[in-house]
């Protein structure tokens, strides 16, 4: 089975964790990078810019795919929480990639609440068979270790059956 983790990460707690997961079972990788710097580098604002982007729908372009989604069977996906929905460069994703019949696995990394972000993804991706879904709060902030070792141990449980 070919597997493939595809994430976004602004602060890097997603990326950590797309790494472990794809780490633990052996999956390709692929980054969601868009073009153009979506919000301030530091400070309040970036919250503000961010999540403004994300409750208008915003759709940044992203850079080219390195990776063929449709080559894969099982379908890792990971986004920072942003306003309580998955971050902009996800619904870019979403509206550029069509999955469909795959196995999908989804995954949040937040500072407060996943709040309805995994069933917000559920509905955009209808049409595949869904294998699970975790979130995690800031692990690069919290407990970098034991973090890793929950998305490695979740990751080879959805890879084995």
């Amino acid at each position: 089975m070919k597997i493939l983790v595809i994430y976004y990460s602004l602060d890097g707690n997603t990326k950590f964790i797309s790494e472990k997961i794809a780490e633990s079972i052996g999956a390709d990788i692929l980054e969601l990078k868009p073009k153009k710097e979506l919000v301030p580098a530091s400070g309040f604002l970036r919250y503000f810019w961010g999540g403004r982007q994300a409750i208008m729908g915003g759709k940044p372009e992203l850079e080219s795919l390195e990776k063929n989604c449709a080559d894969y069977d099982l379908v890792f996906l990971g986004t920072p929480v942003w306003a309580l929905k998955y971050a902009p460069p996800v619904n870019t994703f979403f509206s550029n990639v069509k999955l469909e019949n795959k196995k999908i696995a989804l995954f949040c990394c937040h500072g407060g609440a996943p709040g309805g972000t995994l069933n917000k993804m559920k509905k955009r991706l209808a049409g595949n068979e869904f294998v699970g879904a975790i979130d995690f709060r800031e692990p690069l902030k919290h407990d970098k270790e034991a973090e890793a070792k929950r998305a490695a141990e979740w990751a080879r449980g959805i890879a084995m059956n």
